[in-house]
């Protein structure tokens, strides 16, 4: 249940400020591994963020990692880069997109 909390703690702070997304209109779709693997899907539309399990939409831009290495991603704890280099995270679709997913992070930062 850590990844769905994570997901509504990051939902709730981008729709309570949206600012950093205005404008966005994209879908992530995040494969993850480990106890709580399994496809999520994170939509910015309109100025604001949903996310659900499961795929509804075909995304902009696929993620590979396991559930871990996702809430630390989230948190601010995974460099991105060093993840991708070593192997951690795989990324496929828009590499633009990943690009703003990484500011979009930073910017509404959940520190553990």
């Amino acid at each position: 249940m850590q990844v769905q909390k994570t997901l509504q703690d990051l939902s709730y702070r981008i729709n309570a400020q949206p600012q950093g997304i205005a404008g966005l209109h994209a879908v992530y779709h995040f494969v993850l591994s480990g106890e709580e693997g399994g496809t999520y899907e994170v939509v910015f539309a309109d100025n604001q963020a949903d996310y659900t399990m499961g795929v509804t939409r075909e995304a902009g831009c696929t993620l590979e990692l396991s559930d871990k290495d996702f809430i630390k991603l989230v948190e601010g704890r995974l460099n991105p880069t060093v993840a991708l280099v070593m192997g951690k995270l795989k990324i496929s679709g828009e590499m633009g997109l990943s690009f703003k997913l990484q500011t979009i992070l930073h910017h509404y930062q959940l520190q553990k």
